[in-house]
């Protein structure tokens, strides 16, 4: 089950009912539809979605561009359904990019392995973007404190063993992150 919001993108209403009702029955109980890439492209900006379907050809594009478009700017899990005959050129062009093609008419087993691999996908993606924000944290933590050891080595003619415990013993001391404190000592000499 996933309790996560997904987004149809639909130039036809024809299934559409259908495919809104599978999902709900599948674990998907949040399901928004719209009928133009213009539209999603404006939604994902506002809205996040853990899968998007693309049921092609859209109103006013293809939907290949729209299927690159969100899986390189979300996380979410992108499903590309088109027409058999194009679905193995679609999935050649679309595969590096993580995007799923599954091909009309819809084989409900079919699609359902691709909704469940895509939300695994998502899953790992989610997962993924905050261990990239944890290390960005630290990485940013660690060019503050090397700044201020720097410092404190010029300034205070201290050493880097010596600087490094400054820091930390002022963190434990004062409560806070050795970032803060950092912050504090690039503040106090460099300004």
């Amino acid at each position: 089950m996933c309790a996560e919001r997904t987004l149809i993108v639909s130039g036809s209403e024809k299934g559409l009912d259908g495919m809104t009702s599978f999902l709900k029955n599948c674990g998907y109980p949040s399901v928004v539809t719209i009928s133009s890439g213009s539209e999603a492209r404006r939604m994902i900006h506002h809205d996040s979605y853990g899968l998007i379907i693309i049921n092609t050809p859209l109103k006013d594009e293809t939907g290949y561009q729209l299927s690159l478009k969100l899986s390189e700017d979300t996380c979410a899990a992108v499903i590309l359904i088109c027409k058999a005959d194009i679905a193995d050129e679609m999935t050649n062009r679309t595969i590096d990019y993580g995007v799923c093609v599954v091909p009309k008419p819809l084989n409900k087993v079919v699609f359902l392995q691709a909704i469940r691999t895509g939300t695994a996908f998502h899953h790992r993606m989610l997962a993924l973007h905050q261990e990239n924000a944890k290390l960005r944290t630290k990485l940013e933590e660690l060019r503050y404190v090397s700044r201020a050891k720097c410092l404190l080595i010029v300034k205070q003619q201290m050493t880097e063993e010596t600087a490094h415990r400054y820091i930390e013993k002022n963190a434990m001391d004062t409560r806070r992150t050795r970032k803060d404190v950092a912050m504090e000592i690039i503040a106090k000499y460099e300004y």
